[in-house]
């Protein structure tokens, strides 16, 4: 019996889409406002997603406790209140869009937590735009 456990935790952040390859022009088109070079921010809502089966003793997939700590430690802390193009190593590289974000929330919490259980990250950039990793 497989079962799936939820843990919702949100971030504030800013970030700017663009790539740096292209002309202002290109970005502008592409990234509209959300290319502003001064930045713009999100209220964040993550949702981590875990599968498994429960515990025989415990009878818990994953200790939900657990969870919320390692999401606050690993994820929450690395981005709450942070500029992700300047201050996250993460992103130096990367475009910080939800999918790469998501993605490399997904990375890091899949790292810390037993390949037992399916991980799913899902994240919300604002109510109406959200995306999912893996799909």
């Amino acid at each position: 019996m497989k079962i799936a456990v939820y843990r919702k935790e949100h971030f504030n952040a800013a970030h700017r889409l663009y790539n740096r390859n292209w002309s202002d022009e290109k970005n502008d088109k592409v990234f509209g406002k959300c290319n502003n070079p001064n930045f713009h921010g999100h209220n964040y809502e993550l949702v981590v997603k875990l599968v498994g089966e429960p515990d025989p003793e415990t009878g818990y997939v994953y200790d939900m406790k657990e969870l919320s700590d390692l999401i606050k430690d690993k994820i929450i802390k690395r981005y709450d209140h942070k500029n992700l193009n300047l201050d996250v190593e993460d992103f130096r590289d990367a475009n910080p869009t939800a999918e790469n974000i998501a993605v490399v929330i997904w990375n890091i919490l899949r790292k810390e937590i037993d390949k037992k259980l399916d991980l799913t990250v899902r994240l919300y950039e604002t109510p109406r735009n959200f995306v999912e990793y893996p799909c």
